[in-house]
């Protein structure tokens, strides 16, 4: 098992986001948790990443690890956890290529890091054309797919992805998930947050339901969409 959480509780101010989740994902899965605006996912994610504070019963092991001695940055830097934030949150006033620099700050695998920009200008080639491009003057497809890149270079072992079809045209969304399988194909595994259920349940293989804070409903994803409950709260009937 490459992630157990236990017990999460996450709270904002006097206001209870997480009451208590217990969930775990698989080394070279595809798990995704979907729910309405307000039921936590991206405080889930937040959460493994160290952004925000848990609650004292919480337990997150990463690989054997306690994740909660982890700062942030040694969660990206000394565990490969990658986080593609909700908004994509590039920096535009650098280019394509200063972006994806920027993300390897403290590796020192060169080899390995020139390896990764090819493989994510294989994915994107759009992002090899505009490789000297300021990032804030591509498209919101392309700042997506610069987004993702920018994760993959800087944590390979596990990625978190919150909302990444936000705001996506239906091809430039397609042509995104196809390049997250590949990505998962070559042995990164990948926790995702989406407010699209029928895209989310059809990428991966087991899901998890969240409604205020709380787990509702589990499992593999071919049953959760067979789920009376599922169908009429997030697939339309």
């Amino acid at each position: 098992m490459l992630l157990q959480v236990e017990h999460l509780e996450v709270s904002y101010g006097g206001i209870k986001a997480l009451h208590g989740l217990t969930f775990h994902v698989e080394e070279g899965e595809i798990v995704t948790i979907i729910g309405a605006n307000g039921a936590g996912k991206t405080s889930t994610l937040r959460a493994i990443s160290r952004l925000v504070p848990v609650g004292p019963n919480t337990r997150m092991i990463f690989d054997g690890k306690d994740l909660l001695k982890y700062p942030p940055h040694q969660v990206v830097r000394e565990l490969g956890i990658s986080h593609v934030p909700e908004g994509r949150r590039i920096f535009g006033n650098l280019t394509v290529m200063e972006n994806l620099e920027l993300a390897t700050y403290g590796r020192r695998d060169k080899e390995r890091i020139r390896r990764d920009f090819e493989m994510v200008f294989d994915l994107f080639p759009r992002l090899a054309e505009r490789r000297h491009q300021k990032a804030g003057t591509l498209s919101g497809g392309e700042q997506q797919m610069l987004a993702v890149g920018r994760a993959l270079v800087s944590g390979r072992r596990m990625m978190l992805l919150d909302e990444p079809s936000m705001g996506l045209a239906p091809l430039l969304m397609q042509e995104l998930f196809r390049a997250l399988k590949q990505i998962n194909a070559e042995g990164t595994t990948i926790l995702l947050v989406e407010q699209n259920a029928h895209m989310a349940l059809q990428f991966a293989q087991r899901g998890y339901v969240l409604e205020t804070g709380r787990l509702v409903l589990e499992g593999p994803t071919a049953r959760l969409m067979e789920d009376p409950r599922v169908k009429e709260a997030y697939l339309g009937g």
